[in-house]
């Protein structure tokens, strides 16, 4: 019997909620969070540090490492990144780096990375950096031969030949900051270890346990999950304005979120409060302390205002979008037939990856959203190949892109360029897929 439109709907909407459920009480927040920050954090290294590399009489053993560096450091999303390429090319930049520059920067922006690691897994994330950073150059060679390096405007030569220098102290911060994301994410013993257990001497009411049964939540899920209903109003009224200074709400909004990786470090056991504390939470807290004194003793607050703006605007822009391709993602998950997925790109062959390809191409997602979306496609049965194959196209061949970018270069760099990604992306899940089966 055909389910009714209005089971159909309901059905869509539990499936986008439960799927929404589950991914706000993951351990995903201890990557995600200080994703943003490190993002953030990264407004603070100024342009001039990367841009000096990328001139067109740079030595190519430079300009190509440093743009591939330089898209890492200053891009976040393939919105940003088509802006700063159209500027550091019609500035003079040579051809070749500032293609690299524009495919590697979407492809390897730390909140991509660090996110595919915790959602789909590490060799994932290390293959989409590696891959990237490889076909990157490649492309940005290939480019440099075919097309002839437009002159150089005199008045922006000087673009290339300033020069920035970072404080040890800003440097610490960012080791820091790194640190915490490691320390979040990195599965070793030392870790994820219990170094002891707490057994609260509380029972939950059956009406409760109930409930936190039927979401498929744990206590310390539910947990996480009001924090974060808490910290958006409170960071709305500290955050939205620290330009102005800071107030109490932001104090409040920083404790909030050092709690939300704190009670997110630890495991619990399904259906009890047992809570086991880890190596990763003793490190979590050390990390947490070490941030504070560092940006106490050691960073201006001009410095600490101009970072938590930055970070706070990221979060504004990306998060919302997120949860909604989330929900999307547990929505479509209830109707797509695991069968098509698994005759479509089950297996790892060139049509396979190309067809990841070119979903990436007309289903453009914004950043992060296409990593729920994979996570998806990898439940349905996707190969993790054509996988790889449409996380490296959707940040570089969306047809918004691929407009933008036309405007910027010319139509005929354009299809160049588009045929080399598309070539270059398929090739990649196809070698990613022969490496897993290998090993």
């Amino acid at each position: 019997m055909e389910p009714s439109l209005g089971q159909l709907i309901l059905d869509l909407l539990r499936g986008g909620w439960m799927g929404l459920l589950d991914y706000l009480a993951a351990h995903v927040l201890l990557c995600l969070v200080p994703a943003f920050f490190i993002a953030g954090f990264l407004s603070l290294i100024p342009q001039e540090t990367i841009t000096r590399y990328l001139g067109p009489k740079t030595p190519k053993w430079i300009s190509y490492p440093a743009s591939a560096i330089g898209g890492f450091v200053l891009a976040v999303c393939s919105c940003t990144i088509l802006p700063l390429f159209a500027g550091i090319w019609k500035r003079g930049a040579g051809l070749g780096p500032a293609i690299t520059f524009l495919f590697v920067g979407p492809a390897v922006n730390i909140l991509a990375i660090s996110y595919t690691g915790a959602a789909i897994g590490m060799d994932i994330a290390l293959a989409r950096i590696v891959l990237a950073i490889v076909f990157g150059v490649g492309i940005g060679m290939m480019m440099a031969a075919l097309f002839k390096q437009p002159e150089t405007d005199p008045a922006h030569a000087a673009m290339f030949e300033k020069e920035a220098k970072l404080r040890p102290a800003l440097w610490g911060m960012f080791g820091l900051l790194l640190a915490v994301l490691i320390a979040g994410t990195l599965q070793i013993e030392l870790l994820t270890g219990t170094l002891f257990t707490i057994n609260l001497p509380v029972e939950l009411p059956a009406g409760m346990q109930s409930a936190l049964d039927a979401a498929n939540l744990t206590v310390q899920g539910a947990v996480l999950i009001i924090l974060l209903l808490v910290i958006a109003p409170v960071a709305w009224k500290g955050l939205n304005n620290i330009l102005n200074g800071f107030n109490r709400w932001t104090w409040a909004a920083l404790a909030l979120v050092a709690a939300t990786l704190l009670i997110a470090a630890p495991t619990t056991e399904s259906g009890s409060l047992i809570i086991h504390i880890t190596g990763r939470f003793v490190a979590e807290l050390a990390l947490l302390g070490g941030i504070a004194y560092v940006a106490a003793n050691y960073l201006t607050r001009d410095e600490m205002t101009e970072w938590l703006w930055e970070t706070w605007r990221f979060i504004k822009q990306i998060f919302p979008l997120l949860l909604v391709g989330v929900f999307v993602a547990g929505m479509a998950r209830t109707i797509i037939p695991e069968d098509w997925i698994r005759a479509l790109a089950g297996e790892n062959t060139i049509i396979a990856n190309l067809l990841g390809v070119l979903f990436g191409v007309f289903m453009y997602f914004p950043t992060l959203v296409e990593v729920p979306i994979a996570r998806m496609f990898l439940d349905l049965g996707m190969h993790r190949g054509p996988l790889l194959a449409y996380l490296l196209a959707d940040p570089e061949l969306s047809l918004q892109s691929i407009l933008v970018t036309s405007k910027i270069m010319g139509r005929n760099k354009t299809i160049v360029y588009v045929s080399l990604v598309t070539v270059f992306s398929t090739l990649a899940g196809y070698l990613f897929g022969l490496f897993l089966a290998a090993v």
